[in-house]
């Protein structure tokens, strides 16, 4: 990955403003982690030849998960579908320019899979509105 992708510079910004937030890789692809992963870019879905470029893979709210498998911008992720991850490509395959993406929506979906991942304490200083440590 290269450090000039606008939509990962976005992602980057959302999701190291959590407590306790860390970017890594994992097979290539930059993922975002506390003791787990919340986050994953670049991931394509199963059993699919296309692999956006510009993929978000997070762990719905299960509360929000039917209707994101409903929304045909959502996809099972290969090898992380089975676990109840869900990806969309943020780029709607190059149509939209990152200035376009509903950035605030992805922040919605970065959160809730950060809190089903993360450290009950990294959870409690995010709801405590605690600056990152």
């Amino acid at each position: 990955m290269t450090d000039d992708d606008p939509y990962l510079a976005r992602l980057r910004t959302i999701c190291l403003a959590l407590p306790g937030a860390v970017e890594g890789s994992s097979h290539g692809r930059p993922v975002f982690r506390t003791t787990k992963a919340f986050v994953s870019y670049r991931y394509g879905p199963k059993g699919g030849e296309h692999r956006p470029d510009h993929t978000l893979v997070v762990l719905p709210d299960p509360e929000d998960e039917a209707a994101l498998r409903a929304d045909e911008r959502f996809f099972v992720p290969a090898y992380l579908g089975s676990a109840g991850w869900l990806g969309t490509d943020l780029s709607d395959g190059g149509a939209t320019a990152p200035d376009a993406v509903d950035w605030a929506e992805v922040a919605e979906l970065v959160e809730a899979s950060y809190r089903r991942t993360a450290p009950a304490r990294l959870v409690r200083e995010l709801d405590a509105g605690e600056a990152p440590a």
